[in-house]
C-alpha cells in the first residue's frame, strides 16, 4: 500500500487530469459498450477550462479531506449520512424510458453496496481483507422526473441538466444527488461531478443501458456498478490508477496500478510499478466489468466521510 505525501502543487496537477479526450457533445453515435469507459476526468477538465477558480476550490477541499483523514480517523462528526436521490429520465424512445422498477433496482444496488451487504463482497482476497470497507452511506428514491425529448445522444458537456438545451435543471441540489438517466453516445456509461463544482451541473448521469440490474440494463454492465462508481466520484473518489500510468488516487491502502484494468482480471494480477503491488482489480473505482468489482477500502470510505463531515463540501447532505 502507497504513503500519500501533498503538496499544494502536486493537487494542482492531479486535479487538472492528465485525460486529453474532449467532452463529446450531443447527437453523436451510440455505440454499444463493450468497456468501462468513464468521462469524469475529461469533464473535470473541461469545467476547469470554463471555471478558473474549479482547481482552488478543489485544492481547498482536499487540503480538507487530508486533515480530516489524519485528525478524525475516517468518522463521520454528523452521525449518518442517507442521501434523496432524484432521477430525471430523459427519453426519446419507450426503451430510454427506462421503469421503476429498473431505477428502484439501482438504488437497491447503490445501498448495497455502499453497505457491504452486495453478495459478492464475500469475494474480496485474503490479501485485502484487511481494508475492504462498510461506508455505511444509504440512498432513498425521492423522486423521478421524466421529459420526452427529440436527441437521440447528449453527450457529457452536462446539455442534459440545462433546460435551454432541452434537459432537466437539478432539484435541491445542495440536499439531492441528482441522477440523470439518458443516451450519452460514444460508448460512455456514465460520468459524475466531483465536489467542488457548480451546483447548477452537480450531480451524476449514467446511460439508460447501463443503469441498474433489470429492463434495459445490458450486459457486462447490468449489476449496477457504473453508478456504483460515478457516485464514487461525486463522493470525491479518484480511479484507482489516479488517471496515468503508475499515478496515485490519493488513497494509502489501495495499491498503485499502472492503468486502468478491463472485463474480469485473474487474481492476482501484478502492477509492474514500484514495488510490483498485486493489484485491486475488484475495485469500484478501477474500470472492470460489473461482476468484477465489489469493493471500497477503508481509506476511499475515510475520503467519503470527509466530504459530509462538518466543513465538507457536501455537509448539507449530513443528517443531525
Amino acid at each position: 500500500m502507497k504513503k500519500i505525501i501533498l503538496s499544494a502543487s502536486l493537487l494542482m496537477v492531479l486535479f487538472s487530469c492528465q485525460n486529453e479526450s474532449n467532452s463529446l457533445t450531443d447527437d453523436q453515435s451510440t455505440p454499444t459498450a463493450s468497456a468501462r469507459k468513464c468521462e469524469s476526468n475529461a469533464v473535470l477538465e473541461r469545467q476547469m477550462q470554463e471555471d478558473p477558480e474549479l482547481a482552488n476550490r478543489m485544492n481547498q477541499i482536499e487540503e480538507f479531506t487530508q486533515h480530516f483523514i489524519e485528525h478524525n480517523d475516517g468518522r463521520l462528526v454528523n452521525g449518518k449520512v442517507e442521501i434523496p436521490v432524484v432521477v430525471n429520465v430523459l427519453y426519446k424512445t419507450a426503451a430510454e424510458n427506462i421503469s421503476l422498477a429498473q431505477i428502484q433496482s439501482q438504488i437497491d444496488v447503490l445501498n448495497k453496496d455502499f453497505n457491504a451487504l452486495n453478495t459478492d463482497y464475500n469475494n474480496v482476497p485474503a490479501l485485502f481483507s484487511g481494508v475492504k470497507a462498510n461506508v455505511g452511506i444509504s440512498f432513498v428514491l425521492d423522486q423521478v422526473i421524466r421529459k420526452s425529448t427529440t436527441k437521440t445522444t447528449w453527450g457529457t458537456a452536462d446539455a442534459m441538466k440545462k433546460t435551454n438545451k432541452g434537459g432537466i435543471a437539478p432539484t435541491s441540489p445542495t440536499t439531492k444527488l441528482n441522477l440523470w438517466v439518458c443516451t450519452i453516445g460514444g460508448g460512455i456509461l456514465g460520468y459524475a461531478q466531483f465536489p467542488g463544482g457548480s451546483s447548477a451541473t452537480d450531480g451524476v448521469v449514467i446511460d439508460s443501458r447501463y443503469l441498474g440490474t433489470t429492463g434495459t440494463a445490458t450486459a457486462p454492465f447490468n449489476k449496477g456498478r457504473t453508478a456504483t462508481h460515478e457516485v464514487g466520484h461525486w463522493m470525491n473518489l479518484r480511479h484507482i490508477w489516479g488517471d496515468t500510468t503508475c499515478g496515485s488516487d490519493l488513497v494509502a491502502d489501495t495499491p498503485t496500478h499502472n492503468t486502468a484494468n478491463y472485463g474480469i482480471p485473474a487474481y492476482p494480477h501484478y502492477s509492474t510499478c514500484a514495488g510490483t503491488p498485486v493489484e485491486m482489480t475488484m475495485n469500484y473505482m478501477d474500470y472492470t466489468d460489473d461482476a468484477g468489482m465489489y469493493m471500497f477500502t477503508l481509506g476511499q470510505k475515510a475520503r467519503m466521510a470527509a466530504v459530509f463531515a462538518t466543513g465538507g463540501a457536501r455537509n448539507s447532505f449530513a443528517q443531525p
